[in-house]
């Protein structure tokens, strides 16, 4: 059990018969009554959002999460295959078990897949992957004074806007968390 003071941001905790993870949070203290922590939680299984509000002090229960270093190998049908590399055993995850993080994946690609009570409910992949462009319209000449954008498709399907001068075949640096362009590698 730990006190809701100290709810941090990517956090898991069990409530109501569900696992939720940490989003937003803040502490109020308002000039008259008593401190509370305003949260907004995710629902692990079915990716609901909601709004909770606690009393300060109020303790809720921490889940504790098996994370395992897998190594993604390749996919196979509506499956991704990885490879845990301590005891190079397989095992198939869905794409609904990894998420949003399945446009990143590369073949080879070290992460992290987390497990609660045997059960897969995540994967945490790097915060920063670096892909291929494979398909952008070429930059118009003159076009670049405002530093706009154009939509780029990267090698795994994924979809970022990047800079007019980025073009086919060009390595790029991505933010996996924000889906934005960081830098050409």
């Amino acid at each position: 059990m730990i006190s809701v003071n100290d709810l941090r941001t990517g956090l898991t905790i069990e409530l109501d018969n569900g696992l939720w993870s940490v989003v937003e949070f803040l502490h109020v203290k308002p000039g008259k009554g008593a401190a509370f922590v305003r949260t907004k939680l995710k629902n692990v299984e079915t990716g609901n959002v909601v709004e909770k509000t606690f009393r300060a002090g109020e303790k809720v229960a921490k889940a504790t999460l098996d994370k395992r270093d897998m190594q993604y190998l390749y996919k196979e049908g509506a499956d991704f295959v990885m490879m845990d590399t301590e005891n190079y055993e397989q095992m198939s995850v869905t794409e609904a078990q990894i998420g949003d993080g399945v446009k990143y994946l590369k073949e080879n690609m070290n992460v992290s897949i987390l497990m609660y009570q045997g059960k897969i409910i995540g994967l945490d992949i790097p915060n920063h992957v670096e892909l291929e462009v494979v398909d952008t319209p070429p930059a118009e000449k003159g076009n670049t004074a405002q530093g706009g954008t154009k939509p780029a498709k990267l090698e795994t399907g994924a979809v970022v806007n990047v800079p007019f001068f980025i073009s086919n075949g060009d390595r790029i640096r991505v933010d996996t968390r924000t889906n934005e362009y960081l830098d050409r590698v």
